[in-house]
């Protein structure tokens, strides 16, 4: 088994964990900056961040890997410590769980994370540090920015293109040929037919923005 760090340790690092020894890894240690937060798995312990990472890390022979375990609207957090761990040596894998779906011409990004009963369709280009959460789907030749986070059960219809560090909230469901602008957040249950501006926030059904009358 490959030894890996995940750096968080609540509710992704549980995703991931969950099927990372389907792939070979083993996981040695978690990371999260919280100290209320204990680690949720046997012998494994749980590092304060980067200094005591670097501590550990000491003691340790081989290379070991790692991924990020940060969800939601966190995109540029995600990708600031993915490309820390890159620079300080660790290897980034791409992660997909065994029964997720990614077509064979699709393209994934360094450190991206495809979860249970996913689908990446055919054409579809992930950048770094996305994350394909749990029933959600990523339809043929959408364009996934770095850091993005499709949540559960959202689906993207096909030639989406969404922007760096955006985040598509659960359940919400985006029509054909819609950009969504870097840094956005689609709210839960969202209908989506309208293109979305950068750093906009957006809900309902129809998808309308924050403080928008109606």
């Amino acid at each position: 088994m490959k030894p890996i760090v995940l750096w968080g340790a609540t509710g992704q690092a549980r995703a991931l964990a969950e099927f990372l020894g389907a792939l070979g890894y083993e996981v040695v240690a978690l990371v999260d900056r919280d100290p209320a937060v204990l680690s949720f798995l046997p012998d494994v312990p749980v590092l304060r961040g980067t200094h005591e990472l670097r501590t550990w890390r000491e003691t340790q022979a081989g290379p070991v890997d790692a991924l990020v375990a940060i969800g939601g609207a966190r995109g540029a957090e995600r990708l600031a410590v993915q490309r820390a761990l890159i620079a300080a040596g660790y290897h980034v894998p791409i992660a997909v769980h065994p029964r997720a779906f990614v077509a064979g011409d699709a393209w994934l990004g360094t450190g991206t994370q495809v979860l249970a009963l996913a689908a990446v369709a055919a054409g579809a280009v992930l950048g770094d540090g996305c994350i394909v959460n749990t029933a959600a789907s990523v339809d043929h030749e959408c364009r996934l920015a770095d850091g993005v986070h499709v949540g559960p059960g959202a689906h993207l219809a096909g030639i989406v293109a969404v922007g760096e560090g955006a985040f598509i909230g659960t359940g919400a469901s985006v029509i054909p040929r819609i950009t969504i602008g870097a840094g956005a957040v689609v709210g839960a249950g969202a209908v989506v037919v309208a293109d979305v501006p950068a750093g906009a926030v957006v809900y309902g059904n129809p998808a309308r923005l924050r403080n928008e009358p109606g």
